[in-house]
């Protein structure tokens, strides 16, 4: 596994790490997380909602490994120990040609897992939160998504209480390897509707 690159096209390079909350820090992911990673995301009822599912820890390594995924990674510690990771992809908006320049590094996809045995604390609340101010403050983003399946309740009322709103709900548009295709939901926040939420909610 190597490093996260630190270049002039890895837009996370932006921001001064950790980031930190009240409770949290937010970090660059390292090749020695991995295990600490793996040793929740592996749990049941973890796993069954992951798009990502790799078979066993050598191949989970494999995968964050590289490189896109490495420096997309971000790394939630409390207390000194890993409890979550967050997932931070910088885009392109969509755009016609002649402004597509405009567009280019405009918006982000985001994501993220909790260990269980952290949940029930607002930990997961808390991290988002200093994700989306990432975003928006740190690198200046228009517009950030999440998507779930829709009977990952936990998740989309997670993206409910930092401010996101559903935008769209895909009717069996999302493959589950055992509920088969379901629903699944997309939601989004734009900059301006983040600077006019409340202090707190940021």
């Amino acid at each position: 596994m190597t490093g996260v690159p630190r270049t002039a096209t890895d837009p996370l390079a932006r921001v001064t790490w950790p980031v930190t909350t009240a409770r949290l820090a937010l970090r660059r992911l390292d090749p020695a997380d991995a295990e600490a990673l793996w040793s929740y995301r592996q749990l049941e009822d973890v796993d069954r909602w992951l798009g990502v599912r790799p078979r066993d820890l050598d191949t989970w390594r494999s995968h964050l490994g590289e490189a896109p995924r490495a420096a997309q990674t971000l790394v939630v510690e409390h207390a000194g120990a890993v409890v979550g990771d967050l997932y931070l992809a910088v885009r392109d908006g969509w755009a016609q040609s002649d402004v597509a320049d405009r567009a280019a590094g405009a918006e982000a996809e985001v994501g993220w897992v909790l260990d269980p045995a952290h949940q029930g604390r607002g930990l997961a609340t808390e991290a988002v939160r200093a994700l989306l101010r990432v975003c928006f403050a740190d690198l200046g983003l228009r517009r950030v998504t999440a998507s779930a399946f829709a009977a990952n309740a936990p998740s989309w009322r997670l993206m409910e209480r930092v401010g996101m709103r559903r935008e769209a709900v895909g009717v069996r548009d999302s493959l589950h390897h055992e509920l088969g295709w379901i629903d699944g939901v997309t939601y989004a926040l734009l900059a301006e509707e983040w600077t006019a939420a409340p202090p707190a909610a940021n």
